[in-house]
């Protein structure tokens, strides 16, 4: 389950749309071609299909930026060309005090592209914790148009990752008006949250649809154990009872298991941890037949994108792309136009297109 990753030659060109980003976290795409993108300090900007980057965006709401915390990930509606509709992922403060939350927001972005309109946040972790790590909050819209947000376990808090009357170390599911939709598979258990999809997570700073239709998501290991998964409704991942890494300068963690009936063993996993972000699934032909249906993962830690190949459901071989550039990689997404994007989360950060050779 834990392949080794090689470096190959490289069959991609990459190509600096933009530069100049501060620290950006999430991209997505306008049907004009241009580009929404977070910056982690709490700025939200358009970037024009030439490069240019937009003024901060007004109207949006408070954020507690600092740590992992900040603006984080985006998404355009997939009825955007109509209604307008943008979903925000943040770290959200709460009111007077010390603490935060994992927190998104519906809003419309305005018809000059200069403000978010109607901001709503329509969803909110609860309990809030006076934490600055380990937020989650990657946004995915099913094909039945809900959304589905991962939610880390704010490091200090990881043993509420196995309980169901909290939202830490979760991934939700939940309508676009922030309701929980009557077929999670919690709903009417007493004690127990309706939004949450699946628990025991860490921290999933990656998620996607895959090409069979299911959310993916990966999430941070401690030292070693990052993980692949494709949560399903009800079920048990297993955090922190059961992983693949160890404590932070070595030591088990609980009973140090890797494996326990009732909880779910990951798709794949990496020791020593890359510290992925962001995840794609390329669907397009634009790099040759060998490259669909491939996974595309960022590493933080090394400084490489990660093309993984899966076969019989198992992952069969790992090639490192974009490693000559030793920049953190943060979010992967394949464009309208077949491509893979990817951000660096760089003080000099920029978004990248990445052009077969």
């Amino acid at each position: 389950m834990c392949a080794s990753v090689v470096a190959t030659h490289a069959q991609v060109r990459p190509e600096t749309v933009a530069a100049g980003l501060e620290n950006p976290w999430g991209v997505a795409f306008l049907p004009d071609g241009r580009f929404l993108v977070t910056e982690k300090a709490g700025r939200l900007r358009v970037v024009s299909a030439d490069g240019r980057i937009g003024a901060a965006l007004e109207g949006l709401p408070a954020v507690a930026a600092g740590g992992q915390g900040g603006l984080l990930d985006v998404a355009t509606d997939s009825a955007f060309a109509t209604n307008r509709t943008v979903y925000i992922c943040f770290s959200e403060p709460q009111a007077g005090g010390a603490s935060n939350s994992t927190a998104l927001a519906r809003a419309h972005l305005s018809a000059d592209s200069t403000r978010l309109e109607g901001v709503q946040v329509v969803f909110s972790q609860k309990p809030k914790v006076s934490s600055s790590a380990h937020f989650g909050c990657r946004i995915v819209e099913a094909k039945d148009g809900t959304l589905f947000l991962t939610l880390g376990d704010r490091f200090s808090r990881k043993e509420d990752a196995q309980k169901l009357d909290n939202h830490i170390g979760k991934v939700i599911r939940i309508q676009k008006d922030g309701t929980a939709p009557k077929d999670n598979p919690f709903v009417g258990r007493a004690g127990a949250l309706p939004e949450i999809w699946s628990y025991g997570h860490r921290n999933g700073q990656g998620a996607t649809l895959g090409p069979d239709g299911r959310l993916w998501m990966h999430e941070h290991g401690p030292q070693g154990g990052d993980e692949i998964n494709a949560p399903q409704a009800g079920k048990n991942y297993g955090w922190p009872v059961i992983t693949y890494g160890e404590n932070y300068g070595g030591g088990k963690i609980g009973d140090g298991l890797a494996a326990k009936d009732g909880m779910e063993q990951p798709l794949h996993f990496w020791v020593p941890s890359i510290a992925p972000s962001g995840m794609a699934f390329l669907t397009s032909d634009r790099y040759g037949s060998a490259w669909k249906g491939n996974l595309f993962v960022g590493s933080l830690k090394f400084g490489y994108l990660d093309r993984i190949e899966w076969k019989g459901g198992k992952v069969v071989a790992e090639h490192k792309l974009l490693e000559e550039g030793r920049a953190r990689i943060r979010d992967v997404k394949q464009g309208p136009d077949g491509l893979l994007y990817v951000l660096t989360d760089e003080r000099d950060g920029k978004l990248l297109r990445l052009q077969p050779r």
